[in-house]
């Protein structure tokens, strides 16, 4: 089988790069910092799905990610989750938090309706992120998309 992304991730979403193992992806709402990643393994929905290496793949690809994300934002908190209730395929959702944001201190999920980025601004954020993980020592590769704007 060959990995295909849920129609519903690609909807809500915006492919940044690939990693290794996972898809980097930013969700479609400027109120909050909002990473996926998704294992590129077909029919994957739980972590307990990924062979042992993959599974230390993806946890890698998380440290790398947070060890970016948090010091990039100066976030207050970064949550990361799994849960899957509306879409099984398995993904793993890197939040920023901040004590200001729309939805603190409470779950972002089912908080008010997400407010689209125009794609200059998904261009720039591309752009951040990329110049942020070039200089992180950790040195993990992404192959990043273009994005026009």
């Amino acid at each position: 089988m060959t990995f295909k992304l849920h129609p519903q991730l690609a909807k809500d979403s915006f492919h940044l790069g690939d990693l290794k193992l996972c898809q980097l992806r930013l969700i479609n709402d400027q109120r909050f910092y909002w990473l996926l990643l998704v294992p590129k393994i077909a029919e994957a929905t739980e972590v307990m799905d990924l062979s042992s290496a993959d599974y230390q793949q993806l946890w890698q690809e998380v440290y790398f990610l947070s060890q970016v994300i948090k010091p990039l934002k100066q976030a207050d908190k970064l949550n990361i989750a799994t849960l899957g209730n509306q879409v099984a395929q398995l993904h793993l959702h890197l939040i920023a938090r901040f004590t200001k944001d729309a939805a603190w201190p409470n779950p972002i999920w089912g908080s008010g309706a997400a407010e689209p980025y125009r794609l200059a601004a998904v261009k720039s954020i591309a752009e951040e992120l990329q110049l942020a993980c070039s200089n992180s020592s950790l040195n993990l590769p992404i192959a990043w998309q273009k994005i026009d704007s």
